[in-house]
Formats: C-alpha cells, structure tokens, sequence
C-alpha cells in the first residue's frame, strides 16, 4: 500500500495548478474537481511503481491530462452565448433560451490565488500575470474550438512550458506529431480568437474605480451612470440564454429597461473570477433578503467596460465562497 503520508507530501501542493489546467481543458469547474479527484485516484494507486522515473509535477499532468481527454470523449465543447451565433440588433429582443443541448461555459473563482503554490509564494510578477491571462474567460472559451489532443498540447506547452518530448511522453505520442498538434493548434486559436478581448487593461488601482463605479450605479439603478461607464465596443451576454448584444447603442439601452431594476434591488460584492475582476451579485426578494443570484464576469480596458458575462446561477455563488444571503 502507498505511504499515504509521503504521497501527499509529494502531491498535494500541485493540487491547485492541476484544478486550473482541468478548468482550461474543461471549461467547467465541477468537471475539473471531478477530474483533479480521478487524477490523485489513479496517483495513489500508482504510486508504489512511480519510482521518480519523471518528475512528480508531470507525472501527475500526464495522468490528469489523459483523464481530461476521456472526459472529453463524452461532452461537447462548453459554449457562452457569443459562440451561438450574431449579436441581437434590437435592445428589446427578448432573451430566448439555448436550449437544453447546450453546454454552457462556467466561470472559475480566483480570488484566492491559483496556479502552482510555489510561484504564488515567491510573487514571481511574470507568473502571476501568465496565469491570469491563461484563465481568461474568453480564452477559455476559445481553446473550447480546438480537438482535445490539440488543445492538451497548446496547453502543456505554451502555457505550462513542458517540453515537446516531455508533452510526447504524456499522450503517448511522438515529438514530431506534438510539433504538428502545435501548430495546427496555435493556428486555429488564431482563427477562432479573432473577437477574444484584445484591450489595454488598467492598473489596480483604475480596475477597483472601475469596480467600485459597476456596483454603485447596478445597486442605485443608475443607468446613465452605468452608460457612461461602457465603451463604444461593449458586449454583454447572459448565461444561459442565447441573446447577446455588442455596442453601447444596444447594451446600455437593454440594462436600463429589462436588468438594472429598482434602487436596492440588486446587491453585488467584488470577486476574482478568470483572473478578472467580477461580482457575485444577490437579488432582493419580496421578503426585503439579498439571495444569491449569479456571478459577473467583467473584461475592463483603460476607457471603460469592455464586457459583461453574467452567469445566473445561484450556486455559483457559494463556488466563489461567499454566502447564499448578502452579507450586510
């Protein structure tokens, strides 16, 4: 039987690093925790015959990866509302469900860190900034467009930085077809990522302002307020419906009829979601208490609001732990 002591001294500290690359793989934290579980399943059954042949960070990505791909086998790709078609040109159009075939993209809480423990210790800048960008939502939803095997490679070799004969190892593979997966890969994200948030984000600061203005005028139902803040460009979608809209002329339009509501109606609490900022958001219900209602996604540029993706799903609240009522 394994040391279970020395197996977790040796494993558990890539817990983390494991969760976000089954998200990217995935594009749902539930999946990814199921897969994180099966990956440590399969390592502590194995462990006596590990013998450090490599090292126990890629041992463990291999199995985890290997154990994405099957999961893959079984799911279609997670979608949000943008990937189903145009945007609607008509603020009023009514929201309109998907339908029940659809997988809908899920958000990711990174409000209290992720990544590997070590680098996150140290404050390696250049780490924290590469795991943020590589957990970004629309990212994510793009690696979504690629074949599992071509999206395991870009993962395990231009974000996680393994080397090609190391990732060949993993799937099995050569380093030529790894080198092939690559490019094809690489250049189909190219493809697909043509609408992918390209902004010039502000500094801390100007993102807590930004934050800060969001929730202000959602929790007093201010819409001009919230128009100001937009850009011209901006998109707003709501998961799970199938309506989108781009452009001030229609998102602002449609916040101020059909979502900003009454003074106090809506409470938001600031959270880190894909390495953007983001709010859980409590809705007031006839008995005067704030319930948990979704999470917003935010993309911020330097000149205001790039995108909103709301995510209405009460659970999802508590995901990002915080409670199921507003905290007064």
């Amino acid at each position: 039987m394994p040391d279970n002591t020395q197996f977790a001294s040796d494993t558990e500290s890539y817990r983390g690093e494991l969760l976000a690359h089954c998200y990217r793989m995935l594009g749902s934290v539930d999946d990814a925790e199921d897969v994180v579980q099966e990956t440590y399943l399969r390592a502590w059954r194995s462990y006596g015959g590990f013998e450090g042949r490599s090292s126990v960070r890629a041992w463990l990505y291999r199995i985890a990866t290997n154990a994405s791909l099957t999961a893959l086998q079984q799911r279609s790709r997670r979608m949000l509302p943008s990937g189903l078609g145009g945007p609607a040109g008509d603020p009023d159009t009514p929201q309109v469900s998907a339908g029940p075939g659809v997988l809908w993209l899920e958000p990711i809480s990174t409000s209290a860190g992720w990544g590997h423990d070590g680098a996150r210790e140290a404050g390696d800048p250049a780490v924290i900034v590469s795991e943020r960008e590589s957990l970004r939502l629309a990212l994510v939803a793009s690696l979504q467009y690629l074949p599992g095997r071509q999206r395991a490679v870009l993962l395990l070799r231009d974000v996680l930085a393994f080397p090609a004969s190391e990732v060949a190892e993993m799937l099995d593979t050569t380093t030529t077809a790894v080198k092939s997966m690559l490019q094809r890969a690489r250049a189909r994200l190219e493809e697909v990522s043509a609408d992918v948030d390209r902004v010039t984000e502000p500094d801390e600061p100007q993102i807590r302002a930004l934050v800060d203005q969001y929730i202000k005028a959602f929790e007093e139902s201010d819409a001009a307020a919230l128009e100001r803040l937009l850009r011209a460009d901006a998109r707003l979608e709501t998961v799970p419906t199938a309506t989108w809209f781009a452009g001030k002329r229609t998102c602002a339009p449609f916040i101020a009829r059909h979502a900003i509501g009454t003074p106090g109606e809506w409470r938001l609490v600031p959270v880190g979601a894909n390495g953007q900022p983001g709010t859980a958001v409590y809705r007031r219900g006839e008995d005067g208490v704030h319930r948990a209602f979704g999470v917003t996604v935010l993309t911020l540029a330097t000149d205001g609001i790039a995108r909103i993706v709301l995510f209405v799903d009460s659970d999802l609240v508590a995901k990002f732990g915080l409670p199921a009522t507003a905290p007064a």
